[in-house]
């Protein structure tokens, strides 16, 4: 039967990303002094910079599941106090900066320091299989490609064209246009409690390429392993053997990385997914954060940590980066391709400032910077709040057809176990069976299902399973995708 995670649970409003607020932590009665106290905060340590827009009272009271009341009374106490002024249509925007603000007050807090899965198949196998055509396709990792903003971006473009200079069509900086860089840093800022400078950012054509100009500046500062997840996103170990650097693997269980397996490696560096683990769904939990950063500061060790899916979330409140507690460790990677589409080729990275200059030289002699004019254009978008006006967008449609992926599996497959419901662009199910998770993929794909078998993902045995992505098909595709793969699972049972 499916586990109880495979269970919807309706959002308890406890948590946006907007400032990883997080309503519960509010004291009865006291939410409106709360907000207002959390916003003066952000403005004094320049989460919320002068001149950045506050969220639609109408649209925060939604996200925070309270009463517009409760926002509109917050707002005002910061209107009074100088730091905000409503400017009609152009919204509620911060205009002043305490001039001193109590260190404790805006400092952030550092913890104290059957049948088994087969190894994962050759390259060969897996790019024949990951290219093969199929109607209906439920590979992980694409986000609603239907949803793209071709009208928002459209309006972006006119208004960069319109504006840019010539002098910008020449040769730009490797690390990026400084309007993204900016735009970014303050995203950052807002979603997931990110202080960085605009100076700190590199731009890359995806995480993809962050990991192998990184697999690069590593290997040149005679580091020969980076530690994985286990299982962890094939993808991202082929990135890094790419650089020639081993990939040893570190247990995953339900709160996460084993970080006492990872002690066991001796690799000087780690490549984590800890907001949502690829491919199970967990969240890093709190002692193994706690003991991921004593890690990190007692052998001067590197987290890598790939932001996957952190924005899609469902039943569950918001986590803060690694990057936001422990910078000097922790080199922080993350893009739009489950934003906004995986075509656009733009992510970013962060790295420690022992790292930063030897990444901008990788990028250089990669390619002498990505594109300039899509990068003003998400700029554009970023910094006019259409980005997360997508995202509100998304997240209710992915959360419907996720709801009818769980459905379906119900049904269809009831001895599947489902992992990693709460949020993300996919589940992973695992099944009880006397055969093998490519072979289920094989029969799947004979049928006209493209799907991933779990083993792909790991290096050591497991359970076999799937990994599924629900974002991209609609509602129609998954429930006939899922029954097609009922039909497969029965044949081979």
């Amino acid at each position: 039967m499916p586990s109880p995670e495979a269970g919807i649970v309706e959002g308890n409003g406890s948590g946006t990303d907007f400032l990883q607020l997080n309503i519960g932590d509010a004291p009865p009665g006291g939410r409106a002094d709360w907000l207002a106290r959390r916003l003066r905060l952000a403005i004094a340590d320049g989460r919320l910079p002068v001149g950045s827009r506050l969220p639609a009272t109408r649209t925060l009271a939604g996200e925070l599941r309270v009463s517009r009341g409760v926002i509109t009374e917050a707002y005002q106490r910061l209107s009074e106090d100088g730091h905000v002024a409503g400017r009609g249509r152009n919204g509620t925007v911060v205009v002043a900066a305490p001039v001193t603000v109590r260190p404790e007050a805006h400092t952030q807090p550092h913890p104290p320091p059957g049948t088994l899965f087969a190894a994962a198949p050759g390259t060969d196998i897996f790019d024949a299989l990951r290219a093969a055509p199929a109607r209906i396709d439920l590979s992980p990792g694409v986000p609603d490609l239907a949803a793209f903003p071709r009208t928002a971006w459209l309006r972006a473009e006119r208004t960069v064209l319109k504006e840019l200079p010539a002098s910008a069509f020449g040769y730009g900086d490797p690390r990026g246009a400084r309007e993204l860089r900016v735009a970014l840093a303050h995203w950052l800022a807002r979603s997931r409690g990110i202080r960085a400078d605009p100076d700190e950012i590199v731009v890359t054509a995806g995480t993809g390429q962050t990991l192998t100009l990184l697999g690069r500046v590593l290997h040149d500062d005679g580091i020969r392993a980076v530690a994985v997840e286990d299982p962890g996103a094939l993808g991202a170990r082929q990135h890094l053997r790419n650089a020639r650097l081993d990939t040893p693997p570190v247990p995953v269980d339900a709160d996460g990385i084993r970080v006492d397996a990872l002690e066991t490696t001796g690799a000087p560096a780690v490549l984590l997914t800890p907001a949502h683990q690829f491919p199970t769904g967990v969240v890093l939990g709190g002692r193994r954060r706690r003991a991921l950063m004593r890690w990190a500061t007692e052998r001067d060790g590197l987290i890598i940590e790939d932001d996957y899916d952190a924005e899609h979330r469902y039943d569950r409140a918001p986590v803060p980066a690694l990057r936001s507690l422990l910078a000097e460790h922790v080199l922080y990677a993350g893009s739009v391709s489950k934003l906004l589409a995986p075509a656009l080729r733009i992510g970013w990275a962060i790295a420690p400032p022992r790292h930063r200059d030897a990444l901008v030289a990788a990028k250089r002699f990669a390619d002498l910077g990505s594109a300039v004019l899509p990068q003003l254009v998400l700029a554009q978008l970023m910094e006019s709040g259409g980005l997360e006006r997508q995202l509100r967008l998304l997240r209710g449609r992915h959360r419907r057809r996720r709801d009818a992926m769980i459905a379906a599996i119900r049904t269809q497959l009831p001895d599947a176990v489902v992992h990693g419901a709460a949020a993300g662009l996919h589940l992973t199910i695992t099944f009880d069976a006397g055969f093998r998770d490519t072979d289920l993929a094989a029969a799947a794909l004979l049928r006209g299902v493209k799907v991933q078998p779990l083993s792909w993902h790991g290096q050591r045995p497991h359970r076999p399973g799937l990994v599924l992505g629900y974002a991209a098909p609609t509602a129609t595709d998954i429930a006939d995708g899922i029954s097609l793969l009922g039909d497969a699972v029965r044949d081979l049972a």
